[in-house]
């Protein structure tokens, strides 16, 4: 859920995200709507919060676990995206409502074969990151899940930075260009590549009034 609504300004985010009261995932979709009527976040309405609460509740109430659906696709080939495939693909089997708001905060199931133009699904990776990777601000609760299979999770500041610093050479933020500099990065430690992404985007964030794509 924190993964998810982690997008705007961080003040905002951690102002909605204290706000609420994780409890409900353990309870009836009646409970949901009233304890959520007056939650909104920038492009998630009421509805919308209360839907992707339903969803998530809807799992837990099947004994379904976000980290078994993953895995159940990572663990075929060790491929991150087809995991992502279907645990996206099942939250969205799993509650027919659909919003733009809602499928915003969700994102579009990748296509692993097809990764030009698509989303770069930044958050969900940045979920990933901190769910295998140990080690502050990582949790390392998934140790099923190498670190050398990890994609960057890219964002205006990183996939800027990387590009000053000859790292990428694709000039769209997608799902092809996370793949492309994660790859690169691999060449500096291939066993956890994703370890620079702190450093890329922070430096990107301090330097955005001077740094920008070629």
């Amino acid at each position: 859920m924190c993964a998810l609504f982690s997008y705007g300004n961080v003040k905002a985010i951690l102002k909605f995200l204290k706000s609420l009261n994780f409890d409900l995932l353990n309870c009836d979709e009646t409970l949901i709507r009233t304890e959520l009527t007056s939650h909104y976040y920038r492009f998630q309405n009421s509805q919308d919060v209360i839907q992707v609460f339903i969803t998530l509740a809807k799992l837990r109430r099947e004994n379904i676990t976000i980290k078994s659906l993953f895995l159940s696709g990572h663990n075929k080939e060790n491929n991150l995206l087809e995991g992502l495939e279907v645990l996206i693909q099942k939250l969205y089997d799993i509650n027919p409502y659909r919003s733009r708001g809602y499928q915003f905060l969700l994102g579009k199931a990748p296509t692993p074969l097809k990764p030009k133009g698509a989303s770069a699904l930044k958050r969900w990776l940045m979920f990933l990151r901190w769910m295998v990777r140990s080690g502050a601000p990582d949790l390392g609760r998934w140790k099923e899940v190498n670190t050398a299979h990890l994609l960057m999770p890219l964002d205006t500041h990183t996939f800027n930075v990387a590009h000053t610093l000859n790292l990428l050479t694709r000039k769209q933020a997608d799902l092809a260009a996370v793949i492309e500099l994660s790859q690169t990065l691999s060449k500096y430690d291939k066993s956890d590549p994703i370890k620079y992404d702190f450093a890329l985007y922070r430096l990107g964030q301090s330097s955005e009034n001077i740094i920008s794509p070629k």
